[in-house]
């Protein structure tokens, strides 16, 4: 998987103190988002390839050993629930 995620307009990715998660906010809801998820659309800044991404995630949990099948499959969940976009 290639190309450099972003949000889709309208989406918003923030810490939600009440939630105790980070949250993705649109439009029509919210979705809670579990500490893995969290950490990947923490770094989805429209800038950032799928790559560089993983990259950045294998420096921060050096202890997870490879996690790009795990990014990438998330990536490509979220890109078909309409939550990123990816170019």
């Amino acid at each position: 998987m290639g190309g450099v995620p972003k949000l889709r307009p309208g989406f918003r990715f923030q810490w939600e103190p009440a939630q105790d998660c980070h949250v993705l906010l649109y439009p029509e809801g919210m979705v809670r988002l579990n500490g893995s998820a969290g950490a990947i659309l923490a770094e989805v800044d429209g800038q950032r390839s799928v790559a560089d991404i993983v990259r950045v995630l294998e420096q921060k949990f050096p202890d997870a050993g490879s996690l790009a099948e795990d990014v990438e499959e998330f990536l490509q969940d979220a890109q078909r629930q309409h939550w990123i976009l990816l170019s």
